[in-house]
């Protein structure tokens, strides 16, 4: 995922550049936790259900990063969590042609 994309899906302005450095680091982190959970490399996944599995894990894991920087936040994180486990799950035992 390019930073255009999280842009567009985080509603940022394409020419707003103050934190395009942030935003790389949590593309980069985003792919290290995906790969750390699931053993899946985003560049290993031909599968078009995958692909978008692969990128909505990703959206949903930078969104969180960049709406809770501080270390301690009162917004519940349970939604997410339950989310990204659900999508994990999908990914890490769904191969190509056992998707719908």
């Amino acid at each position: 995922m390019g930073i255009t994309e999280i842009k567009e899906f985080l509603r940022l302005e394409q020419d707003y550049t103050e934190e395009d450095m942030f935003l790389n680091a949590l593309i980069q982190a985003s792919e290290g936790y995906i790969y750390n959970a699931t053993g899946l490399n985003g560049t290993d996944i031909t599968d078009a259900n995958q692909i978008e599995l692969y990128k909505l894990a990703q959206k949903l894991l930078i969104t969180h990063w960049y709406e809770n920087r501080e270390a301690i936040s009162e917004k519940k994180t349970d939604k997410i969590a339950f989310s990204l486990n659900s999508i994990l799950v999908q990914l890490q035992y769904c191969y190509e042609g056992d998707t719908v």
